[in-house]
């Protein structure tokens, strides 16, 4: 079942073409099948709950960094995984490995940093801790702590952590930006609401035009109050003239009827 699980994984592709192979809960006959040395690109292989017994023809992967074997029922063997020389992560939880001795064969991988025993009955071991950092003296974290019982911090949590940030920064500053946008918008409209309240029907509308209608104003009353009069002494002189024709004409009577009298009285 392992072999055909490992056919189908490949979807086609070569195994030096794979990087990652999950085989989860996949029966096997109590031994890996179907892994060669022909997958020299894998770097994740993930066997949890396949019914292995022991490593027995482990294939030396290279380029092999982390290998989840919990829930099997390992016990020893562990020596079949010196030809994965990159490896970094080893999980051998929830596996029958009882001694200190059956990890000795782990020392010869010098990358190992990660070990997780947990709920193998070597944990229930004497100074069980101790003797591991001891036997792996490059193994920075033992189920899941360090030798200074500082909690591991996942290297996936990690980087989903750091791309947050970078989203988050990313949208503090576009609002940032954006805020400025809309600032530097809100004073074109307000400026060019205040050119819209100094022109009216499409005229500019200012202190100096405002200042000459006014005066054109003035002007005009000023010019028919001068109408006003110039008609007024116009009637004044043609009365003048009137009376003064007037008062010749009497005198010229007078002086007429003086000759007739002075006729008669000869």
């Amino acid at each position: 079942e392992m072999l055909k699980r490992i056919q189908l994984e490949s979807r086609g592709r070569q195994p030096e073409q794979i990087e990652d192979l999950i085989l989860d809960n996949c029966r096997s006959a109590g031994e890996p099948e179907g892994l060669t040395d022909e997958f020299t690109s894998l770097k994740k292989l993930s066997m949890i709950n396949t019914g292995i017994t022991s490593l027995k023809g482990f294939p030396a992967l290279p380029a092999l960094k982390k290998l989840e074997l919990s829930d099997n029922r390992i016990s020893g063997s562990l020596a079949c995984l010196k030809g994965c020389t990159s490896l970094t992560h080893l999980n051998l939880s929830g596996n029958k490995i009882k001694t200190i001795e059956a990890l000795q064969p782990l020392s010869e991988l010098p990358l190992l940093t990660l070990l997780d025993l947990f709920n193998c009955e070597v944990t229930k071991f004497p100074r069980y801790r101790e003797n591991v950092f001891a036997l792996l003296p490059n193994l920075k974290y033992l189920d899941g702590f360090d030798a200074n019982d500082t909690e591991a911090v996942d290297s996936d949590d990690e980087e989903d952590s750091g791309s947050g940030d970078e989203e988050e920064n990313g949208i503090d500053g576009n609002h940032v930006e954006n805020g400025e946008e809309e600032d530097d918008e809100d004073d074109e409209d307000q400026e060019d609401g205040e050119e819209d309240d100094d022109e009216e029907d499409g005229v500019p509308v200012n202190e100096d035009s405002r200042n000459s209608v006014e005066d054109d104003e003035d002007d005009d009353g000023d010019y028919d109050g001068e109408e006003e009069e110039e008609e007024e002494e116009d009637d004044d002189i043609d009365e003048e003239e009137q009376g003064a024709g007037e008062s010749s004409r009497g005198v010229k009577r007078k002086h007429e009827e003086e000759e007739e009298e002075g006729g008669e009285n000869e």
